[in-house]
């Protein structure tokens, strides 16, 4: 089992040394954050943007494309996912936020390092992941995973997987 309420890198070995783009940001505060999505294309604000919550606590922000193992420079992390902000500077909250990361495969459980940091910063968010995904990795042949409808099979060798997060070293 994982360090609770950590999660390491679990994706493509090949993505492990990325190093996250300038357009990244460490959200301090509400002005930063501000200030950061004022920068944005009207393209880029359309989507939800990348996230982790590092190991500090805080919140990191990349455009959509970026790989959450980039923006977290590497290093484990308590939560990671999209994210979509709405409104104008200073009246700014979250309209959806999801654990959506195959790089990391977080569990839902770890909504509560995303809600503290959304508090710190006292954005105004749903209470919760607006989608839920569940990840497992197959036993017989080492697959990651999206459970859906709670049908707990490998897509790829129909194996049965784990009721339990399962993506331990």
């Amino acid at each position: 089992m994982r360090n609770p309420g950590r999660y390491r890198y679990v994706g493509p070995a090949e993505l492990q040394d990325e190093r996250p783009s300038m357009e990244a940001v460490n959200v301090g505060s509400r002005a930063v954050l501000d200030r950061w999505l004022a920068g944005r294309t009207r393209a880029e604000l359309d989507e939800p943007f990348t996230f982790v919550v590092a190991l500090d606590g805080s919140l990191r922000v990349a455009p959509r494309r970026s790989e959450h193992v980039a923006l977290a420079t590497g290093r484990d992390v308590l939560a990671a996912g999209e994210i979509t902000f709405v409104g104008a500077a200073g009246a700014r909250h979250v309209l959806e936020v999801t654990n959506q990361s195959t790089g990391y495969c977080p569990d839902p459980d770890c909504w509560t390092a995303v809600g503290t940091a959304l508090d710190r910063l006292g954005l105004k968010h749903p209470g919760d992941f607006t989608t839920k995904l569940v990840f497992r990795r197959c036993p017989s042949c080492g697959e990651r995973n999206i459970v859906r409808d709670s049908d707990f099979t490998c897509a790829l060798c129909d194996g049965a997987l784990p009721t339990y997060w399962n993506f331990a070293p």
